[in-house]
This record gives C-alpha cells, structure tokens and sequence, in this order.
C-alpha cells in the first residue's frame, strides 16, 4: 500500500480544492517553455501529465512511490513513467533532455545542490528547467517532510551557481485560495500557540512524521 504525505492534494476533496488548484497553476504556467524531450521529476499522481504530453515529442516521468508510478502507467497507456530515487540519476546520460520539470521536489531532497547539478547535465545546450518549490515566507508551520525551505532570493542563489541564466517568478492564488490560505493561517496560530517552547523547530522531523 502507498504511503502519501500530506504534500498530496485531492482535486476532488472540497477542502483541498484550493491546493490543487494552486499547484495545477504551475504546470499551466510552465507551457511556454515545454518542448521536445520533457522529464518531469516528481510526477506524483499525474496532477499536470495531461497538460504536458501534447507539447512534448516525448515524456517520462519519475517517482518514488512504486504504487503512484503503476497506477500512471494504467491512466496512460505506453508513456513512460519510472520508480526513482533521486539523486543522481543514474539512468540518463548527459545532455538527454530539453525541458526538465519538477515542481514541489527540491525541497524534500537532501542533497539540493547535487540535485540541481544533476538537472544541468542532463539539459540538452539551450535546454530550460522549470522548479518549484514551497515560499517559505508564506509557510505556517514547520512541515517535517520537507528538508529546508527557500526564500525566493536564497533558491535564486543556489540556482545561480548552476545554471546559466537564472528568471524567477512566483504563484500566488485568486481571492478564493487567499481566502484559504488566511482560514488556515488563523487556525494553525490557535494550535502553535500551545507550542510555548518551539518544538515544532527543536524536535527532530522523525519524530513530528
């Protein structure tokens, strides 16, 4: 059985209907730059794979949980979707791609710089890649699943140093996922407030699993 983290967000549940929209917002926004030979690393339940395939010449896509790749592979017949812990990534050989996306990944990954480099060498001359990651000056509360978090500055940064050429843009939301996004905010200030002594920062992530 598949285990999920809440980073997983139905686009049929009301309650996260916000949420998905907001992360189907960056496969919509990513359009402009798909072509040719797209890998998408950290497909997760295939929530942007229909937007994707009709403008690339071919697609794969890598997970790490095996029951989300075999349920894919049911969804969409003869694309190629793969089990996959990364990095490296061991199977592809430089140059091999001329889009990479991955959206909501890089902040799970231990290793983020590796993780970067890695999408660099894979990239075809004058290849693009398309990141996302959580804006951590609009978290609310710690999330154990993640290894860090950036502020839009600090993944510039680290981008920087890899890449190129580096353009930054952000996802915000309409009145109604703002609207979300507040409800919640006053809810988890009610929870923390218990949380005298910041033990959702002193307590190792494990524990808070």
């Amino acid at each position: 059985m598949a285990t999920y983290t809440t980073e997983i967000a139905s686009d049929k549940l009301v309650s996260d209907n916000p949420i998905h929209q907001r992360l189907l917002k960056a496969y919509i926004a990513a359009k402009p730059w798909i072509s040719g030979q797209l890998l998408e690393v950290g497909c997760g339940e295939g929530r942007g794979v229909s937007e994707l395939l009709p403008l690339a010449d071919s697609y794969i896509g890598l997970d790490k949980i095996g029951e989300v790749i075999q349920s894919l592979k049911g969804r969409y017949p003869g694309v190629d979707f793969r089990q996959a812990v990364i990095p490296p990534f061991s199977d592809f050989e430089d140059q091999s791609f001329d889009t990479i996306v991955s959206f909501q990944v890089i902040e799970h990954i231990p290793n983020d710089r590796l993780f970067l480099q890695e999408i660099y060498r894979m990239l075809k001359p004058g290849g693009k890649a398309v990141i996302s990651t959580p804006n951590i000056t609009h978290t609310l509360s710690r999330n154990p699943w993640h290894e860090r978090e950036y502020t839009p500055q600090q993944l510039i940064d680290l981008c920087e140093g890899i890449f190129d050429r580096v353009e930054a843009k952000g996802i915000g939301g309409n009145e109604k996922v703002w609207a979300y996004h507040e409800a919640n905010r006053k809810s988890v200030q009610k929870i923390m407030r218990f949380d005298i002594f910041n033990l959702q920062y002193r307590l190792p992530a494990s524990v808070l699993r």
